[in-house]
């Protein structure tokens, strides 16, 4: 994805706003729910983006990742806590330039920082989806998000990260374009 470090550090800052404000919200009665994001219930998935977002804050430093098992019961609060420090991390346009150590091994800093804001984009959403709150980012975010999905959906369906993509207009407004894309539907409610 050839986006310029601003526009997609600001679609990062954005989209860990919209994360940090969902999560911020989220109470103990419903860490037990589904999401739109079969693998996960509400817990599940608090704990795989806070541990993504705080590997990716060590990408955009160049920071080692640490060995070893994969933390559980990530609060809510940390979960935002993380989302401000990853969009923090990426501000620096060092952040992504180079390689970086980041999920499966090493990697081109930008496509982090892709990977970031789609984590931060999709997981938002089904953290809000599931817990009965918006997750309203603006029409430029989504088209960057969009780009994200875009650039790596055949690989994430490759791996069964991604599902089928479900058919949406055309015309849908961008970020539905990109859930559909990303194999999510766009109309999904608890």
């Amino acid at each position: 994805m050839n986006t310029p470090h601003s526009t997609l550090h600001t679609a990062i800052r954005e989209c860990a706003d919209a994360v940090a404000a969902t999560a911020s919200g989220i109470r103990a009665d419903q860490l037990g729910d589904r999401t739109p994001c079969e693998k996960f219930t509400v817990a599940e998935l608090l704990d795989h983006l806070g541990e993504t977002l705080v590997s990716s804050a060590r990408a955009a430093r160049k920071e080692p990742q640490p060995a070893g098992p994969a933390t559980s019961g990530t609060s809510p609060a940390v979960v935002a806590e993380s989302a401000n420090r990853a969009a923090e991390a990426w501000s620096n346009p060092a952040a992504f330039e180079g390689s970086t150590e980041f999920g499966p091994g090493e990697m081109p800093a930008g496509l982090a920082a892709t990977i970031t804001l789609e984590e931060l984009a999709m997981h938002g959403w089904d953290l809000a989806r599931a817990t009965g709150r918006a997750f309203a980012i603006s029409e430029d975010a989504a088209r960057v998000a969009l780009g994200a999905v875009g650039e790596i959906a055949e690989g994430a369906r490759a791996s069964g990260l991604y599902g089928p993509p479900i058919p949406v207009s055309a015309d849908a407004p961008a970020f539905h374009r990109a859930l559909a894309a990303s194999g999510r539907n766009p109309e999904w409610s608890a």
